[in-house]
């Protein structure tokens, strides 16, 4: 499977670089003791260590790989069961073994010994019925009919390969009319609810599914796959200015592991994007280190080193990306950067239903799975780096999602509706959505008005909750906020950031190592402004405690009296750490506009004059 013609000749030229990282993964396993019971951490790991040495052996036909693998298979092979701490036997440690032992039999042949062979075979066949039957016994309910999410394409993608190897046609036609619907009813814009760590652990298996659906029955899905098509390019624009980091919306465990060079050189030989060709070779060339070093969803990068020999597309030549805005429409994601140099500025943010406009509507008109539970209560929340900083910050991972922890708006210091959850979409209405609209890109200029009313608790009567933003072609972003309820409420602008925040009457700084920005709190002119910490602790897995994650985040509080109708308008001007003086940003006529020293936006009529630079925003 996989292994295509030609593949050893190019091992010394066009991919030697590629068969240098696959010896150098296999040098790591071979100075390591796989467990001799099964540990109650994931052992998900062992499913790739089987597939490198496998394809190290195969390839150089060095007897030393071949042990090497079956040292790891045989501890596979032992254990009565594909995990411990959830759901043994039928979720991800059961997927990513099927895959790599799966991989490891077709590759290693006849080379392995009779009585070898003979237990793989039968472990492969025992898990694989195992997961086949929990797949069929549960469809409608969990990971087998949520079209959306990595367990899925994960779990399926194992069974296949599993299926394949051992000639079980059952098998693969289930995977097949899986990946069928997947292909189906992805987003067409390449978005993904679950965020980019849960994406570049999860979508990776999309485009295997792919790749070896083709390889066993000559069936191609690639060009009728528009999610993978068009999803490297939602990557690309989720990047942080300098590509080191990425914006953590949804469940997202770090900045910092969100780099998938397998699938980079998969998508960019498919479909010629030459995006992703440069991309890979910028985390080869400098970022490999800290996305390894970070390593926070396991496996990780080093475990892919055997789709990157298989994938490479020597023909495709790595070019720079010229768009510096993107809009995604079935996340309602709009991004948008002054540049893709380091000390560029960037604004992300989203406004859309739980798990996408698709997936919302499959769920409510069709009774699909949705299982949501990696994206967040964040309609109408964004995220804001400058000068190689974070400086209004997303949570990323939480096991308890609310509203507060993002950079949103409270109501009676209220959040949105069934918030403080895992899962805080299961079961919500269908008008319970948000969305985009009034996105506009013109001359620098981004404009996208996020509608949230809908998101909060029927009984606040809000009536409208509309939060306009503005990036301007220097890197500004203004904010403004429209609300109205049917009663009085207190309406309360939330602020995060990962260091203290100081304020100095209307003025607020945002500072992270060299990056500052000015944060002008222009209107309401009367709203009380304070400072706090949110503190959160969430660990993505329960099989592995040491992986907690704490989060200490800086919250600016600006609350209003209680009225019925308040508008925030609210400017962010990014300056270097060392700048002196104040904040350019004035507020035109009564929260009509904003104008800086030589940009102006204007949400309304205004008499005065303005200079040369001046963005009047649309409504529809």
């Amino acid at each position: 499977m996989l292994i295509r013609e030609g593949l050893r000749a190019e091992l010394g030229g066009v991919r030697r670089d590629q068969w240098r990282r696959l010896l150098a993964q296999c040098d790591v396993y071979r100075g390591q003791t796989p467990p001799a019971e099964h540990p109650t951490a994931s052992i998900t790991y062992l499913g790739p260590a089987a597939a490198n040495l496998a394809l190290a052996y195969r390839l150089s036909g060095q007897r030393g790989y071949l042990d090497e693998a079956w040292r790891w298979i045989s501890a596979a092979i032992s254990f009565p069961h594909w995990g411990k701490a959830n759901l043994p036997d039928h979720d991800l440690d059961a997927g990513w073994l099927l895959q790599g032992l799966g991989l490891a039999y077709d590759w290693l042949g006849d080379a392995l010994a009779p009585d070898q062979r003979r237990a793989l075979h039968d472990k492969l066949a025992l898990q694989g019925e195992r997961l086949f039957d929990y797949a069929v016994k549960t469809e409608g309910t969990w990971w087998s009919s949520a079209h959306w999410q990595n367990h899925n394409w994960i779990c399926y993608a194992g069974l296949a390969t599993a299926g394949y190897a051992l000639d079980r046609p059952l098998w693969t036609d289930q995977a097949r009319a899986n990946f069928d619907s997947v292909v189906d009813v992805l987003p067409a814009d390449g978005s993904d609810a679950e965020g980019v760590a849960y994406w570049r652990y999860g979508v990776p298996w999309i485009a295997y599914y792919l790749d070896l659906l083709r390889d066993a029955e000559g069936i191609d899905w690639f060009d009728l796959c528009a999610f993978l098509r068009n999803t490297f390019h939602y990557r690309l624009h989720q990047s942080t200015p300098g590509l080191g980091e990425h914006v953590d919306h949804g469940d997202c465990h770090n900045r910092r592991t969100g780099h998938s060079v397998a699938l980079y050189y998969k998508v960019a030989g498919e479909y010629g994007i030459g995006e992703a060709q440069w991309l890979a070779d910028i985390v080869d060339s400098r970022l490999r280190w800290q996305e390894v070093h970070a390593d926070g969803i396991r496996p990780g990068l080093p475990a892919e080193a055997f789709l990157e020999l298989l994938w490479y597309e020597p023909s495709i030549v790595g070019t720079p990306p010229t768009s510096t805005t993107a809009y995604f429409p079935d996340l309602g994601l709009v991004a948008a950067r002054t540049g893709w140099d380091e000390d560029a500025s960037m604004v992300s943010v989203k406004a859309a239903p739980g798990g996408g406009h698709a997936a919302w509507e499959a769920a409510h008109k069709q009774g699909a799975v949705l299982s949501a539970g990696h994206h967040h209560p964040d309609a109408g929340s964004f995220v804001f780096a400058s000068q190689g900083a974070f400086l209004a910050i997303d949570v990323g991972y939480s096991r308890e999602k609310r509203a507060a922890q993002h950079n949103l708006l409270l109501v009676d210091d209220q959040g949105f509706a069934g918030e403080g959850g895992y899962d805080v979409y299961r079961g919500a209405p269908y008008e319970r959505r948000a969305w985009m609209r009034d996105v506009l890109i013109s001359d620098g200029w981004v404009q996208a008005t996020a509608v949230i009313g809908a998101m909060y608790d029927p009984a606040l009567g809000v009536r409208r909750l509309e939060r306009t933003f503005v990036f301007t072609p220097k890197g500004r972003l203004v904010i403004r906020d429209e609300c109205v309820a049917e009663v009085g409420r207190e309406w309360t602008f939330l602020l995060q950031a990962d260091w203290p925040i100081a304020v100095n009457d209307r003025t607020a700084v945002l500072q992270s190592g060299l990056a500052q920005a000015w944060v002008s709190l222009l209107s309401p002119a009367d709203a009380r402004v304070s400072t706090g910490i949110t503190s959160l602790e969430a660990n993505p897995t329960a099989s592995t405690p040491s992986l907690m994650i704490k989060k200490r985040m800086h919250t600016l509080r600006v609350s209003t009296d209680r009225c019925a109708a308040a508008t925030f308008l609210t400017a962010i001007e990014p300056v270097g750490a060392l700048a002196a003086g104040h904040p350019t940003a004035t507020q035109l006529g009564d929260g009509l506009g904003v104008a800086f020293d030589d940009e102006t936006v204007l949400f309304g009529p205004y008499d005065g004059q303005c200079p040369p630079a001046t963005y009047s925003v649309v409504t529809s």
